[in-house]
């Protein structure tokens, strides 16, 4: 049987593979790119935590990652016109994708035994940078470089996994708690336009 972090894989990579897919039927790609975009998305933070973690990457030893990529993919073909045309779909489906994969990102590091600064950083990067490689694959600036918050909604989920975690709480209870974290963080965000205030450089101030 599956354990509890395994099934928020599971659901994590469903989520973010729609997310992909459903931007990239938006672009008019094919089928395989479609697919490609969807992998990428849903593997590429859990790759990128994992080879900084020394590890070997999930998908490259469980082909569950490549059978849930292809299940989102028919979803989105036998579903595409409905989903397409309601613009909340990938803002929920990327959200649920984010929560879950932060929440992954923190656990895994934290079995490692990695302290958790280092697993707060390993769960945003798990949640945040297959958003990313989608983003530039279609040819978009990445949400995470934009005003929304979204990478800080990972980074409030391991806080929050940490403060569960030194309550003794139960493990799938930090779980549940830190997922929902990042997802209410990012509604609230996007809900009340809060957003982190923007850098200016020299140029901005003199126009």
């Amino acid at each position: 049987m599956p354990t509890f972090v395994q099934i928020l894989d599971f659901i994590g990579t469903f989520a973010f593979a729609i997310s992909g897919i459903r931007l990239a039927s938006a672009k008019r790609f094919d089928w395989f790119g479609a697919y490609v975009v969807g992998f990428v998305t849903a593997i590429g933070g859990g790759t990128i935590r994992d080879l900084l973690l020394d590890v070997t990457p999930g998908w490259m030893t469980d082909p569950i990652y490549l059978i849930c990529t292809g299940l989102a993919l028919l979803w989105v073909i036998c579903f595409g016109k409905h989903l397409i045309h309601l613009h909340n779909t990938f803002f929920i489906f990327d959200s649920i994708g984010l929560a879950l994969f932060t929440v992954v990102g923190v656990g895994k590091s934290i079995a490692l035994g990695y302290p958790y600064w280092v697993a707060i950083i390993m769960g945003s990067i798990t949640g945040a940078a297959g958003g990313v490689i989608r983003d530039v694959f279609i040819n978009e600036i990445p949400l995470i470089f934009r005003k929304e918050i979204y990478a800080m909604a990972c980074v409030v989920g391991g806080i929050v996994y940490w403060v569960c975690d030194f309550l003794a709480m139960q493990p799938y209870l930090c779980q549940i708690s830190a997922g929902l974290a990042v997802f209410i963080t990012r509604i609230l965000a996007v809900k009340y336009r809060i957003c982190l205030p923007i850098l200016s450089g020299e140029g901005n101030a003199e126009g």
